[in-house]
């Protein structure tokens, strides 16, 4: 207990510090609340870069030297205070001194946080209200078909997919990457031409009311919902509130043409006569047929009365044939070609730390590392119990911002893990580590479990852990402002 109170005085003075400090902000994409949150919790610095470390760029490098040169300044002053004393100069500035050293990377850690909130405030908010007021205006005059896509999961590939496919006739226009907030949108509209014939347009959700409000600003004329899940439910509390959410797009766009991915059961709820449901049965009409899986893509007959498209695309994952099939559906409904579709979904592949498989010392291993929710991990562990492969591997830290649902997801997460039948199961341990344990012990599992505690250490040298003929499958990813 001493030495770990030692331990925890002893990082705040280390020469890792400042950088401790730089990468927490950074970690947090420079937002305030969340770093001084990850702050007033941590109670040694030196064990807080587990997963990665500081990327020093220009904002990184500047708000470096600013925390260096004010502690360095206050360590100045603490210590002329302190010589003075000692002198004779003066009668009490030696304790004050001597506090001045002491509260240097308190104080240091908390105020670089002031300027950055004073310049959201300031500077940084009302200029993103301009840009976004005058996004309304180019969204609504624009004569584009425009695609919202709302939902806990799937909306990236979703996009991606679209705009490959419907590219193969159209002109397409999509906000870039994960750029899925109001300001991205507004940037987004800036760049527009005119001339686009669809505007593809993700939408994030962070807290309730976020897709009322893109959906206001960009005016959409139809919306794909990929699913609800347990998420961001630090901010929305329960699903059904982040379900909520996801569907007040619903009300932004007319009757038929709101389509809803409806696989995953907790979006039942939320499901209305006008909707038009897809999955991996059905889409738009059209019948799915003939599903195979390897880890090279995924081939099924799309067919609707006499006609019939063999499709195969680079993607991997059942889970991902119901995307397919509603993008090509929409695509043949648009006025596209059987063999542009064709063309389209052949042209498709995983998407960077999304199902995305590699080779690595013989072994093949899955990185879904973007994933984080408990339909990814449905995903993800159906794929590893349909593959073939000597050895098995399962690895995940579990998922983050579950609210009140975090016990009993990550329960039915050690389920879903156990069904497809790993070998060998590696856990990042944590807090949520314990609730995966007890659904694999619920489930029966029988294999080997490793507890990992230092995930840094193991992904950098995971060939040294796998050998020919492995499948490893990791999935999702545990930053360290997670505890």
């Amino acid at each position: 207990m001493i030495r770990a109170v030692v331990a925890a005085f002893a990082s705040l003075y280390s020469i890792k510090f400042i950088t401790t400090v730089v990468y927490m902000l950074q970690s947090v994409e420079y937002r305030p609340g969340p770093y001084l949150a990850w702050l007033w919790r941590t109670q040694n610095f030196a064990t807080v870069m587990k997963r990665r470390r500081l990327d020093m760029t220009k904002p990184a490098l500047l708000l470096w030297w600013s925390v260096a040169i004010g502690m360095f300044v206050q360590y100045g002053i603490g210590l002329a205070l302190i010589v003075l004393q000692i002198q004779g100069e003066t009668s009490f500035g030696g304790m004050f001194g001597l506090a001045l050293l002491l509260a240097a990377p308190v104080v240091w850690a908390h105020l670089v946080a002031l300027p950055l909130e004073l310049g959201r405030l300031l500077i940084i908010a009302p200029k993103e209200q301009k840009h976004i007021a005058e996004s309304r205006l180019i969204f609504a005059s624009h004569p584009a078909i425009k695609i919202a896509i709302a939902g806990s999961y799937g909306k990236t590939s979703m996009k991606e997919l679209l705009t490959t496919v419907l590219g193969e006739a159209k002109s397409v226009a999509a906000t870039p990457g994960n750029k899925n907030v109001a300001i991205s949108h507004a940037y987004f509209a800036k760049r527009l031409t005119g001339k686009e014939e669809v505007l593809i347009i993700e939408y994030g959700e962070g807290e309730p009311g976020d897709v009322a409000r893109f959906a206001h600003n960009t005016n959409p004329t139809h919306a794909v919902i990929t699913g609800v899940a347990p998420a961001h439910l630090d901010r929305y509390k329960t699903v059904q509130a982040a379900g909520e959410d996801i569907f007040a797009v619903d009300s932004h766009v007319s009757a038929g043409q709101a389509y809803v991915n409806n696989v995953a059961k907790r979006i039942e709820p939320f499901l209305r006569d006008h909707h038009a449901i897809f999955n991996d049965k059905e889409a738009l009409g059209y019948k799915v047929t003939n599903v195979k899986l390897t880890l090279s893509g995924t081939t099924f007959t799309l067919s609707k009365g006499t006609k019939r498209i063999a499709l195969q695309s680079g993607l991997i994952g059942r889970h991902n044939v119901a995307t397919l099939a509603f993008v090509a559906a929409f695509a043949l409904e648009l006025g596209l070609t059987p063999a542009q579709v064709k063309a389209g979904v052949a042209k498709t592949k995983p998407y960077e730390h999304r199902m995305q498989p590699y080779k690595l010392s013989g072994a093949w291993v899955i990185d879904d590392t973007y994933n984080g929710n408990i339909e990814g991990i449905r995903a993800g562990t159906a794929l590893l119990g349909e593959l073939e492969a000597k050895r098995k591997i399962y690895v995940s830290p579990g998922l983050v911002d579950q609210g009140v649902e975090t016990e009993p997801v990550h329960i039915e997460m050690g389920w879903l893990i156990a069904e497809s039948q790993p070998d060998v199961v590696v856990l990042m341990a944590n807090s949520v580590t314990p609730y995966i344990q007890k659904g694999l012990e619920q489930a029966g599992f029988k294999g080997e479990i490793r507890i990992e505690h230092n995930p840094l250490a193991f992904y950098m040298n995971l060939e040294h852990f796998v050998a020919a003929g492995d499948i490893v499958l990791l999935q999702n990813d545990w930053t360290d402002n997670y505890h």
